[in-house]
């Protein structure tokens, strides 16, 4: 890794003014009329820019086995889930003993309380308060009028998946309506962690635990876009766990890669095995799984959580078990979130969207209760189950609902169209056994269906196992469905700890952050440029002609394509130069596409995504060269994209900074 030189500089912290500046670029050879590489390029001429000196190519010219954890006591990864968070942490001198945090108070009964609901309280004054189960009784206390100056949070992460303008200033909505920074709300979160991971150390080791001992893991999915994780980091630097120049201190992990790298060291007594089939390849209950995998071996990792499912498909490489991604990370919002949606629908075609709109505004506490019951009675929905499933209505829900609407909730049952939900004297919603299934029909529909396109490629279509991981994949009706999918194609593993195993596995990473050695990027990546026009080739719209110079403008050129393989430490490398030998900062327009096939940053489907910003401010040596060449190096191979930037007449390494977020 080239942490050396300082790589790390694309998360922002470089970048922190909103720049409005466009990409230059100065003609290439002997002209020097720059242009705009995107907007009309004859309304730019002048403006100073920048020339790429050299065609893109991968050099691999760092160690990926370089080891940087020695530094650091201990590895706390924070999972920050949807519906529940945790933290786990292992010492680097026992890289085999991971500790799961201590047990939460106030866990609700039926559901293992190793985690806590991802749920945070702020005070009418906007100041944290608490968070989990603690933050989710003291809201439920409160008395109904006093609740609504309180700003109440929950599974507000889906905001970063489903934000497509993400920015700093991106706003949450409280349970009250009213609007939050969504940094100050992941800070705050972050922080609380961090706290509570440092005490316990502390309270372990008998003295005071620094920050600067540990090194960070926090988990992402890995279908998020680079601006949601560059978020999350900054998130975490708000929140002091590292810093811009402390930031190796932190990593970005991905949560189905995390999951995998746990599956793979998995003992067979750790595993329930779904497939029918008998045999379990002769393996004895203290074999790994990775002891059946010869080299080679494909499997597919399911991460199914509360607000999105991430599949990644690794192969293992012997004998250290290294792992290689075989196909680029796929997924969508179908997490079971998608089941508490359907809940809401229900309800509102029984009672009206306009009351429970209101209800969740005017009752925000009780709303949360509802939503309370509703899940650990999801948590009892399986494919078998012939009892019906009871609901209880809080006491101000059916209070509401009849100022609301001058009638009973028994009344709105009986003439709504809905069938298997009636209304119990003891005052509960009962469903049948179909009526729950029927919710979870849609997101276990969209999961199999994602599930059966993968499986179609190439790449996958000779996978040995499927491990089916995440909080979701407790849930027997997803169980079924899958292996009723994929039982005849595929060994379907479920780990025994199946709600903790991204975090087990994101502590393992943080322990060794090189072991995933291949990775697929998952969109194209490139920068629009200038090339000579060819007649017949290039369209006549992008024809741009200077000084009896004939240049095609928009040309995108690319970086990295989609799904394309990359090495961890494979560098893409390339050269610039300032227009001006007396440029100090230059800025590049970084666009991506999600397919292969691009020609112009014009094209369908590409989009502006970040900007690149070298800093050349302290680099100027007594004798500037006429022409400035500065080398770049960008890292694709890693779970957020690095850069690296040399002045070649000084070589002295320059600030860079990739901004995904202001751009």
């Amino acid at each position: 890794m080239m942490e050396s030189v300082g790589m790390y500089g694309l998360c922002g912290c470089a970048a922190k003014s909103k720049m409005k500046c466009d990409s230059r670029w100065e003609i290439p050879a002997s002209e020097t009329a720059p242009t705009s590489a995107y907007s009309s390029p004859a309304r730019s001429l002048g403006d100073t820019g920048i020339t790429p000196l050299s065609p893109s190519h991968i050099v691999n010219d760092a160690d990926p086995n370089v080891s940087e954890q020695q530094m650091f006591l201990v590895v706390v990864a924070i999972d920050f889930g949807t519906t529940s968070s945790g933290y786990a942490y292992s010492f680097t001198k026992e890289p085999e003993c991971i500790h799961v945090m201590r047990r939460w108070e106030g866990g609700d009964p039926g559901v293992s309380n190793q985690k806590t609901p991802t749920t945070i309280l702020l005070t009418p004054e906007r100041k944290f308060h608490s968070f989990g189960y603690a933050a989710r009784d003291f809201y439920h206390d409160l008395d109904p009028n006093e609740a609504k100056q309180w700003l109440y949070l929950e599974k507000f992460k889906m905001k970063l998946h489903t934000t497509g303008d993400l920015t700093m200033d991106t706003d949450l909505t409280a349970a009250n309506g009213k609007k939050i920074k969504a940094l100050e709300i992941f800070a705050y979160a972050l922080q609380y962690f961090k706290e509570q991971a440092l005490k316990e150390l502390s309270d372990q080791a008998g003295s005071e635990f620094e920050n600067s001992d540990v090194r960070w893991v926090i988990t992402v999915p890995a279908i998020w876009k680079q601006p949601a994780k560059q978020f999350m980091r900054q998130a975490a630097y708000q929140a002091g766990l590292a810093s811009p120049e402390t930031a190796e201190q932190l990593i970005i992990a991905l949560e189905p890669e995390a999951a995998s790298i746990y599956c793979r060291k998995l003992r067979l007594h750790q595993m329930i095995e779904l497939s029918s089939k008998a045999a379990v390849n002769g393996y004895s209950s203290g074999d790994t799984v990775g002891a059946g995998f010869a080299q080679g071996d494909k499997y597919v990792v399911v991460d199914s959580g509360g607000g999105t499912v991430d599949l990644t498909v690794h192969q293992i490489r012997l004998p250290e078990g290294h792992l290689k991604e075989l196909y680029k990370a796929t997924g969508g919002p179908y997490g079971s979130l998608g089941v508490d949606y359907e809940f809401e629908k229900l309800l509102c075609k029984i009672f009206g969207e306009d009351f429970i709109e209101q209800f969740k505004i005017k009752r925000p506490a009780a709303w949360v209760d509802l939503m309370i019951a509703f899940e650990s009675r999801k948590r009892a929905a399986a494919p078998d189950r012939t009892n019906p499933l009871n609901i209880t209505l809080p006491f101000s829900f059916i209070d509401y609902y009849k100022k609301f609407r001058g009638h009973s909730v028994e009344h709105a049952l009986r003439k709504s169209n809905v069938d298997f939900v009636k209304w119990s004297s003891q005052g509960m919603l009962r469903m049948s056994p179909d009526a729950m299934n029927a919710l979870f029909k849609p997101t276990i529909d969209s999961i199999i269906e994602h599930l059966r396109d993968l499986f179609q490629k190439p790449e996958v279509s000779t996978v040995k196992f499927l491990f089916l991981v995440g909080g979701f994949a407790e849930a027997p009706l997803l169980q079924q469905a899958v292996q009723a999918a994929f039982g005849d194609t595929c060994r379907i593993i479920i780990p025994q700890d199946v709600g903790l195993t991204i975090l087990k596995g994101a502590v393992l990473f943080g322990l060794d952050p090189a072991v995933i050695k291949v990775r697929r990027s998952p969109l194209t990546y490139g920068v629009g440029v200038l090339n000579r026009y060819v007649e017949g080739k290039h369209p006549p719209e992008k024809l741009l002609v200077k000084d009896g110079t004939r240049w095609c403008t928009d040309v995108f050129d690319k970086f990295i394509s989609a799904d394309q393989s990359v090495a961890l430490g494979e560098l893409v490398k390339r050269s610039y130069t300032p227009a001006k030998p007396s440029q100090l900062v230059i800025v590049i327009n970084i666009y991506s596409c999600e397919h292969d096939e691009v020609s112009f940053i014009t094209d369908p489907g590409v989009k502006k995504c970040g900007t690149l910003r070298l800093d050349l401010t302290g680099t100027s040596s007594t004798a500037v060269p006429a022409r400035r060449e500065i080398q770049t190096l960008m890292q694709f191979g890693d779970t957020e994209i690095k850069a690296t930037a040399v002045d070649i007449a000084t070589s002295k390494s320059v600030k860079v900074g990739i901004d995904f977020l202001n751009y």
